[in-house]
């Protein structure tokens, strides 16, 4: 079975599938994992805590699914104590590239 590597960065409805998909996918289990990476635009939009975004990050966390966020950004752009109170925020390079060599699917919206 497949595993998939959902990565968000667009911050407008582009990012809205990426969302709905993982949080469908975790659900009805389409997939052996999923897990689900901000990077980009995506994480001051969260940081700042938009509510097209904030809902669904809240059903991934009730499906055990708390997104990552990468924190180098959030330290360049200094909003990286807002972006924890909703993701996990980590260092996501090596991340990325660990999930990639596991075989992981990268899914990018």
């Amino acid at each position: 079975m497949a595993k998939a590597l959902v990565i968000i960065s667009s911050d407008d409805e582009r990012a809205l599938p990426g969302f709905m998909w993982a949080t469908n996918a975790i659900k009805h289990k389409w997939v052996e994992d999923v897990e689900v990476i901000l990077f980009g635009p995506i994480e001051k939009a969260v940081a700042d805590g938009d509510e097209r975004f904030i809902p669904w990050i809240e059903k991934l966390k009730e499906l055990g699914k708390l997104p990552i966020a990468c924190k180098r950004i959030a330290e360049l752009e200094g909003f990286e104590v807002s972006l924890q109170k909703y993701t996990k925020v980590e260092y996501v390079g090596k991340i990325i590239a660990e999930h990639l060599e596991k075989g992981y699917v990268p899914m990018t919206f």
